[in-house]
């Protein structure tokens, strides 16, 4: 269909592909898990063998996502220095609590950047909700300056930023206690591969499920203080594209 005179012409981009949510549960999590399990004895693949094949699938993965979405996310480069710490503690035979420390600091480490964010005047909620690809800022902030909401919108998203920052905290202890409660066996052994892939298949229901649902909570508040607010309905305040 051909375009009207009166519209001004802009670049298209691609749209970006959805991610594959259950290939990346799969190769990231259930596949490791049942390797380490299954064939970490030694008349299958031995200790070093199932930890490299186990390792391989998450690393191949974001890997694979990378060139296949031509950008290396932190979110990658974090899962990516995960898998790798893991194997460097099992491969040099060092004391589990290592792996304790291990599994606590990732999400410990984005909570504390989320509460660092409160210093600025730009929280991550905001950059994180409140964006330009996202919703329709100018419409947005338009209605709250009419009801001379904007201070208590603010207010809002840094509420929003401290819960955001509890579910991180909420995964950090979570972790670190899954792992000094299951994984008790040398750092290397068939035991300690075995202990390995149980915790991560126990992390799924136990700790990242419910990590989600306050991440949808935090994100319902927000949407819900958002409707308030403005008066707008979700629709009007989405970005059109």
């Amino acid at each position: 269909m051909p375009t009207p005179a009166t519209s001004v012409s802009s670049p298209v981009t691609p749209a970006a592909r959805p991610k594959n949510t259950l290939a990346e549960l799969l190769l990231a999590v259930l596949l490791p898990s049942l390797v380490l399990m299954l064939l970490s004895g030694p008349e299958r693949l031995g200790n070093v063998g199932a930890l490299l094949l186990a390792l391989a699938f998450p690393l191949a993965w974001a890997i694979y996502s990378g060139l296949r979405e031509r950008r290396f996310s932190g979110m990658a480069a974090l899962g990516l220095a995960s898998t790798l710490l893991t194997g460097g503690i099992a491969l040099l035979a060092l004391d589990t609590r290592w792996l304790a420390i291990k599994e606590a600091a990732v999400p410990g480490a984005i909570a504390i950047a989320v509460l660092l964010s409160l210093l600025s005047k730009r929280p991550l909620v905001h950059l994180m909700v409140f964006h330009p690809s996202i919703m329709n800022v100018p419409r947005i902030e338009a209605a709250l300056a009419e009801r001379a909401a904007a201070a208590a919108f603010e207010q809002r998203l840094r509420i929003g930023t401290l819960m955001l920052a509890g579910s991180f905290a909420f995964s950090s202890v979570m972790n670190y206690a899954l792992a000094v409660w299951i994984v008790r066996s040398p750092a290397g052994s068939e035991q300690f591969n075995a202990e390995l892939g149980r915790m991560n298949l126990l992390s799924w229901p136990i700790i990242a499920i419910p990590s989600m649902l306050l991440t949808m909570g935090v994100l319902f508040y927000l949407a819900r203080g958002i409707r308030q607010m403005t008066g707008l309905t979700l629709e009007e305040c989405l970005h059109q594209q």
